[in-house]
């Protein structure tokens, strides 16, 4: 069985000020601080997740 793909993202911007849905989404990719990383399996809810905070965060693989 193969090894599910992985992304790695980074926080690039400050949930400060943000809608309280885009907080939590951090939240729930595993991000609450800047710079910090996370690896996540790839899927459709994590790819959509990224989409609602694409410009709070970086994909790096």
């Amino acid at each position: 069985m193969a090894a599910a793909k992985k992304i790695k993202l980074v926080q690039t911007g400050s949930p400060i000020k943000r809608q309280k849905i885009q907080r939590q989404t951090l939240a729930g990719l595993g991000l609450n601080k800047l710079n910090r990383t996370s690896e996540l399996v790839d899927s459709p809810q994590v790819r959509g997740m990224i989409e609602k905070v694409k410009h709070l965060v970086e994909v790096i693989g």
